[in-house]
């Protein structure tokens, strides 16, 4: 487990945007980011939820900001970007977490509906704020994005068929990003989390009750994750601490995908 008062510094200096940060892995990212010493930027559709995580990062001596943001949006992903300009003047790096979950159900179930948000949310809005967060780092001195996929994007999903298949097609824009944005010093990676004790898992439990209890078994370190635990692995490949990693997708899900 990590210790939630050690910090090393290793954003010290940065402006760092983070969606979905109303909750869960972002929440936890912003908390984490800014005892890094990073300036956040956290959006997220939940306002009043982002207010509170502000007050309370700025009561630690920390800098952050909240902007509204709704990813199925195009208009409000490049506003939210803008706003982080608006506010520092430059982007260092860019935590893009936010995703919806799809209803649970096999492939012949899922609806038209369910396709077109899991494509709207897990990988048009991704297209759209990794463009806007490179045009605004290309300004700089390059910087550093992060795609949140899922450990589900890496082999069949059964379960959540719409969803994984958009986080898989994030694997392949992140890697593409990363080769072709290499000469503007931007680095793209994503991370593919497993099982985390989050707000999201919470609901398909609810949808299909004996998920948390199998996920948990079928982890080898017999745990699901901790959202800080997950946003640990972030922080570090924001970091100038993983200036030679890019174009990679990390799984942070206790050897569950070995």
């Amino acid at each position: 487990m990590t210790n939630d008062n050690a910090s090393l510094g290793l954003l010290s200096g940065k402006v760092v945007l983070i969606t979905g940060a109303s909750r869960g892995i972002g929440a936890a990212a912003g908390h984490l980011f800014a005892a890094e010493g990073a300036a956040v930027v956290l959006a997220s559709r939940g306002t009043e939820a982002l207010e509170k995580i502000v007050a309370e990062i700025r009561a630690d001596g920390g800098i952050a900001d909240a902007v509204a943001l709704d990813l199925a949006d195009p208009t409000s992903i490049r506003a939210a970007v803008d706003r982080a300009a608006q506010l520092h003047g430059r982007l260092d790096g860019a935590f893009n977490n936010g995703a919806a979950i799809q209803r649970p159900g096999p492939l012949d179930t899922t609806s038209d509906q369910d396709v077109q948000q899991q494509f709207e949310v897990n990988f048009r809005a991704h297209w759209i704020a990794m463009n806007s967060e490179a045009e605004l780092m290309r300004r700089g001195e390059g910087g550093a994005i992060v795609n949140t996929s899922s450990i589900g994007s890496r082999r069949a999903n059964p379960a959540l068929p719409a969803y994984g298949a958009m986080k898989r097609a994030l694997n392949s824009i992140t890697e593409t990003a990363a080769v072709s944005w290499a000469r503007d010093g931007i680095r793209v990676n994503g991370i593919t989390p497993g099982g985390t004790a989050t707000e999201m898992i919470d609901a398909w439990e609810a949808a299909t009750p004996g998920v948390i209890e199998h996920v948990t078994a079928s982890t080898p370190l017999g745990r699901m994750a901790e959202p800080r635990e997950i946003a640990e692995v972030a922080g570090w490949l924001l970091s100038d601490r993983a200036s030679m990693v890019s174009g990679a997708s990390v799984p942070v899900d206790g050897a569950g995908g070995a």
